[in-house]
């Protein structure tokens, strides 16, 4: 993962420009939340517990960012998978 600014951190989504998956799975000790985001507008927040996944719909232009809980710790492991129209 690299950071994209302070508290956030992204992944390089391979499909950019298309509709696809982010898997998403909690492997540190707390929960954290994600957002799904276009053009600065917030579409969805999903809070992900620890140990768990998660399979998010990320339509062409979407955005998600990766926010860690207030004690600023979060580990996480993000896949991406194409959406086959």
């Amino acid at each position: 993962m690299t950071g994209k600014g302070p508290g956030q951190d992204g992944t390089i989504n391979p499909y950019i420009g298309q509709n696809c998956y982010a898997i998403v799975r909690n492997i540190g000790d707390r929960q954290f939340s994600i957002r799904v985001q276009q053009d600065g507008k917030i579409i969805e927040e999903i809070s992900i517990l620890k140990g768990e996944l998660k399979k998010v719909k990320l339509i062409k232009g979407y955005e998600l960012y990766l926010d860690p809980n207030p004690e600023g710790i979060a580990k996480a492991s993000v896949d991406y998978e194409k959406i086959d129209e």
